[in-house]
């Protein structure tokens, strides 16, 4: 049976699920294709973080548009997703360092982005006592926080369908083609058609971009991240390291979740992972030098997502080069999670209103054309 639908959203991740929300917000009636289940690889198990922090200038604007609608998630989503901002702290470990940190602010604030703050050692023991005597300080963005993967996408899934999109998971997008000007997708016995197509697939988005003649440098990797025994509490704020690969939470029952982009090995083709203990070694080392409340804890658990990641480390986010009614929306390189309510927003400007105001230029697939 054909299905017609207003747009087809490929991909169940925060970002496919914000575009179909966004969509439906603007009076339109997508499908929304997830092969697993929503959130089931990137979106659903990353580390939360909601981070405007040490972003790449191209994506700043992206950041902020989020970053307004993180503030009032609850509005858009009927859940608070377990969001809270306690801000995000990026330590430098020298002097070197903090100079490094000194250049990269006020290199912002010529650009006239204003949220990241250098802070000297002082502020930065008063937003996290705990930190090593030998931090000299480091950078602050105020506004970010934290949030709950899983729980999120949940409700960003379950918002786009109370809304009236057609969800189908668990059974992937198959034989994607344009035929009549529509775009058409078969997905078990049912084929639906559009006349718009947004290619949201995380890690196998680069399979159809390539597959409808848009290549796109990126590779499949599985970011690792695994959590402690409890400890009694030592910090409010997300911490990340400049100089090493290290970020870290703590929740509100005193664990802590260890990450900062060590990667495990992925298998795309059954959506699993083998973890690289020695990395995770690595990433706990750090920590239990910087923090001494926790050479005690315990690790409990370690596990990986699958995503894409690009040449660049930038996402693809826009119209397509080649095609009519095709938008690419991946490729969001191990920090698109709080990215991704601004960017459905956009995308879903982009299809109806052919344009939008937020800065995206540096982000358009046709960058990678040769």
């Amino acid at each position: 049976m054909t299905v017609l639908a207003d747009a087809i959203v490929v991909g169940g991740g925060i970002h496919g699920c914000s575009t179909a929300l966004h969509l439906c917000r603007a009076g339109l009636k997508p499908v929304l294709i997830e092969k697993d289940y929503a959130g089931r690889h990137a979106s659903g198990v990353n580390a939360g973080g909601v981070r405007q922090l040490a972003r790449h200038v191209a994506e700043i604007p992206l950041s902020i548009r989020s970053m307004d609608l993180w503030e009032r998630i609850g509005d858009l989503v009927d859940d608070e997703c377990g969001f809270e901002s306690h801000g995000q702290v990026l330590v430098a470990e020298d002097d070197g360092e903090l100079a490094a940190c000194a250049e990269r602010v006020a290199d912002l604030h010529g650009h006239g982005f204003t949220h990241e703050e250098l802070i000297d050692g002082a502020e930065l023991r008063r937003l996290v006592p705990a930190v090593a005597e030998t931090c000299p300080g480091g950078v602050v963005s105020r506004r970010d926080g934290a949030a709950e993967p899983a729980r999120t996408v949940a409700a960003f899934r379950r918002k786009a369908e109370q809304l009236g999109a057609i969800v189908r998971e668990g059974e992937p997008a198959l034989n994607i083609r344009r035929e009549n000007g529509l775009w058409r997708v078969d997905v078990g016995a049912d084929t639906y058609a559009a006349p718009v197509l947004v290619n949201a697939a995380g890690a196998w988005a680069g399979r159809i971009a390539d597959t409808l003649g848009e290549p796109v440098p990126v590779e499949t990797v599985a970011p690792m991240l695994m959590i402690t025994s409890r400890v009694p509490h030592f910090i409010d704020p997300v911490v990340i390291l400049r100089g090493r690969k290290l970020s870290f939470k703590q929740f509100g029952n005193g664990t802590v979740l260890i990450g900062g982009g060590h990667l495990a090995v992925p298998d795309q083709e059954r959506g699993t992972t083998v973890l690289n203990w020695r990395r995770l070694a690595e990433s706990a080392r750090t920590v239990f030098e910087l923090f001494p409340v926790m050479r005690e804890a315990q690790i409990l658990r370690a596990w990986a997502g699958i995503e894409a990641k690009t040449k660049d480390d930038l996402p693809v986010l826009g119209p397509s080069a080649r095609h009519p009614g095709l938008f690419h929306q991946f490729g969001f390189s191990l920090h698109g999670f709080q990215l991704g309510p601004g960017a459905g927003a956009v995308m879903a400007e982009l299809i109806v209103e052919g344009g939008t105001q937020t800065r995206i230029g540096a982000l358009g697939i046709e960058r990678f054309r040769t």
